[in-house]
């Protein structure tokens, strides 16, 4: 029997264990515990240890408790020690091997969601010869919120260190520190566009794909609102040393509070969603995200780094599905107009939609609003880029047959080759089709290794774009694919 794998790092030796021809090392602390005198600082180098670390057990999370049912399954682990890595290399890999890297960034909305996932573990790209690293960061208010004589953006400082530590370590596990693809889903798809807008991130990834990316810009005034919001309810200042009186459980509700009016379902609450974004995530501060990732990819930020970028088709509808009952009463324009879009664009969007029946058209243009719509705005400020970055656009358009919709988080899965992984028949049903997992995730790994998924790439008069899982008489690169989200834009 093969030894348990070890590795010597630059902080120490870390031993963990065989599953297959993998690799597995969980747990890997690229920084200190955020807590006590470090909980509202930015990321502190961890400091090196004697002996071996044991890295055979998934590391904390920040995110905390129980969550009840997730599309994805992410586990909370309790600990302070909540900033740290999990690497999947090839069994055989040395540090001379060299191999192309995937560091990956789980989604959450930016205040829940965990890397102790085993959606996310690495082994089919293990197989495939990609060094698979999965990180955490601080969430929620902890890792985004407006603090005074506290830094900004800590979750996003989070993922930078996190890079930073990939570029230090990976070698030793047989990566190439040169070839590293910045990846993400969500929140961290989100998170994606925020490290390609951001100049201190500059230099630690060769390559990025953002899937179904929630855009996380909060502007700096909404931002301060909330955090006088969350002080009013919790009758603190709303500077550190207010704040870090409060016991983490506290400042979890105290969040949940602060959020509850941006979450009604209301016309005012539904407007203040989907005009403002979330509540917290990357902040646009004039520092570590200087302007919006949008503008600054307009600008020409992180122009020689190719993108993947796309969307399931229907990332919430499922929402809408749920109340179709209510939402039958409901004249569509009429809601679309109460929600702020004004007529002209209103029609075009309508006359566009490929969707039938109230409830999903409703859902459709939350989907497209929050999601959809920032693929295409991403695709066209790259392209109208100084320097004309290479961008590739897809579409997932499978339906799940147990949700009825290409729904958000059904093509994590696919992308990591992971259909047997559990949870997935809930959202994908009893037999996803494997031959779609072998597409999207060859797509994957085609980019990491060479830069290139394998389509034409997206320009601003072509537009053309994969689309995966369609029906056979759809074609597979469609040069109109988020056509219909057009109007929005």
């Amino acid at each position: 029997m093969d030894a348990a794998p070890l590795v010597v790092t630059s902080k120490g030796r870390v031993r963990g264990f065989r599953r297959g021809g993998t690799a597995v090392f969980l747990g890997i602390p690229f920084a200190q515990a955020p807590v006590k005198a470090l909980r509202f600082a930015a990321p502190v180098a961890v400091d090196p240890w004697e002996g071996e670390r044991d890295a055979t057990a998934y590391g904390a999370t920040a995110q905390r408790g129980d969550t009840g049912i997730t599309l994805i399954p992410e586990p909370s682990v309790p600990g302070e020690s909540t900033l740290n890595v999990n690497v999947f290399a090839p069994f055989e890999a040395t540090p001379d091997t060299a191999l192309p890297v995937l560091v990956w960034i789980h989604g959450g909305g930016f205040v829940s969601g965990s890397p102790a996932s085993r959606w996310y573990d690495g082994d089919a790209f293990a197989r495939d010869g990609v060094v698979t690293v999965v990180v955490s960061y601080r969430l929620g208010f902890d890792g985004f919120g407006h603090i005074e004589r506290a830094p900004a953006n800590r979750g996003l400082r989070d993922q930078i260190a996190a890079l930073e530590w990939v570029r230090d370590e990976i070698r030793a596990f047989g990566g190439d520190p040169a070839r590293v693809t910045v990846a993400g889903q969500s929140a961290g798809g989100g998170s994606v566009l925020a490290l390609l807008a951001s100049p201190a991130a500059s230099g630690l990834f060769a390559g990025a794909m953002a899937l179904s990316p929630a855009l996380g810009a909060v502007a700096a005034p909404a931002a301060r609102r909330f955090a006088e919001r969350l002080a009013t309810l919790a009758g603190v200042r709303p500077d550190r040393e207010g704040l870090a009186a409060l016991p983490e459980e506290l400042l979890l509700d105290l969040q949940r509070q602060a959020q509850k009016p941006e979450r009604r379902f209301s016309r005012a609450g539904l407007t203040a969603l989907l005009d403002d974004g979330l509540p917290l995530g990357p902040v646009v501060d004039g520092d570590l995200l200087p302007r919006s990732p949008l503008d600054a990819l307009a600008g020409g930020a992180s122009a020689g780094i190719p993108l993947v970028v796309g969307a399931t088709d229907d990332e919430f509808t499922m929402l809408t599905a749920r109340a179709r009952g209510v939402l039958a009463l409901a004249p569509v324009p009429l809601v679309l107009a109460a929600v702020g879009l004004g007529r002209s664009r209103r029609r075009a969007y309508l006359a566009r939609s490929r969707r039938r029946g109230g409830a999903a058209r409703l859902g459709g243009y939350l989907s497209d609003r929050v999601i959809r719509s920032v693929v295409l705005r991403a695709a066209r400020a790259r392209a109208g880029g100084p320097d004309g970055a290479a961008t590739w656009v897809y579409r997932f358009a499978w339906p799940s047959p147990s949700i009825g919709f290409s729904c958000h988080c059904l093509d994590v899965p696919f992308w990591f080759d992971h259909l047997d992984a559990e949870g997935v028949s809930a959202i994908a049903g009893d037999a996803p089709p494997r031959d779609l997992a072998a597409q999207l995730h060859g797509a994957a790994v085609a980019f990491v290794r060479h830069g290139d998924p394998g389509w034409p790439a997206w320009d601003a008069t072509a537009r053309r774009a994969r689309v995966f899982g369609a029906p056979a008489s759809t074609a597979t690169v469609d040069p109109d694919a988020y056509l219909d989200v057009a109007p929005l834009v």
